[in-house]
């Protein structure tokens, strides 16, 4: 079973200028993209500038992934919340107990359930005050 820890940056609007900042200072190489606009189910709502922050983008560096977001709305960020850990996996059940065993004396922030872009995401801050963002990928 393959388990994958990812650091997760969210940033307050500027993702996409970041991403490029890191394209020529590392050699960072976009892997993939999608705006709040390009998401189901966004709101009408969503102003133009809203729809085109960066909802989710991966970032190859070498042998390492990075993944992003700007955080919705442009709203700022709590604190631990600017750099969280990503853990993927393939397996919804594997995701799942991985959610509910560092939600233990810790704090839900999205309670785990299917997402337009994954069949089973949670996001807990653990007891030692540790944001983790349990991700299940879709293998193609």
């Amino acid at each position: 079973m393959t388990v994958k820890l990812t650091p997760y940056i969210t940033l307050e609007g500027n993702t996409r200028e970041a991403i490029q900042f890191y394209e020529q200072a590392i050699g960072a190489k976009v892997l993939s993209m999608m705006t709040y606009g390009e998401m189901p189910e966004m709101p009408n709502t969503f102003t133009d500038d809203l729809k085109n922050l960066v909802a989710h983008a991966k970032v190859q560096v070498g042998e390492t992934e990075l993944m992003f977001s700007d955080a919705p709305w442009g709203s700022p960020i709590a604190n631990g919340k600017r750099v969280t850990i990503c853990i993927t996996t393939y397996d919804v059940e594997k995701s799942k107990q991985i959610y509910e065993a560092l939600r233990q004396g810790g704090h839900v922030n999205l309670p785990f359930q299917e997402e337009t872009f994954s069949p089973g995401f949670g996001d807990v801050t653990d007891k030692f005050g540790v944001t983790f963002q349990i991700y299940t990928e879709i293998q193609d």
